[in-house]
């Protein structure tokens, strides 16, 4: 996996200081798009999620050239989200949606290389995560 990682990072901060409630626009994205998705999060208020997935993609900033770190952090998220119903499918949904947000508060700043290192980048991540659902859906 070799991600674009200072393109990554520019642009999660260039956003996040345009927008710090990033994932407050993601989530009505998401949404507004994929409304089946809605009653997975019905165990914690939308605030609570909305920190949750802030809180993972800092962490995810932070790791990117941590593969190890990456593949067990991944995989334990993908874990946990299988119990809660996540399929496949849904993952491309919330890539779909995460990119759309990135996309509208980078506005101009958007470039076709960052869309290809954000593709890129979360194709990746839900790999991982896939790969931890799946191990624990074995081990059952």
């Amino acid at each position: 996996m070799s991600l674009n990682v200072p393109a990554l990072r520019s642009s999660f901060d260039l956003v996040v200081e345009r927008e710090p409630q990033l994932t407050h626009l993601f989530y009505d994205i998401l949404f507004q798009r994929y409304p089946q998705a809605k009653p997975l999060f019905r165990n914690n208020p939308r605030q609570e999620q909305e920190k949750m997935l802030t809180d993972v993609l800092v962490k995810l900033m932070d790791h990117l050239e941590d593969a190890p770190w990456l593949v067990r952090e991944l995989g334990a998220l993908g874990s946990k989200h299988a119990d809660y119903g996540v399929t496949d499918e849904m993952y491309g949904w919330v890539g779909s949606s995460l990119l759309a947000a990135l996309e509208q508060v980078a506005a101009d700043e958007w470039t076709p290389e960052l869309a290809a290192a954000w593709t890129e980048a979360f194709q990746a991540i839900a790999s991982l995560m896939q790969a931890g659902a799946r191990q624990h859906a074995d081990a059952e």
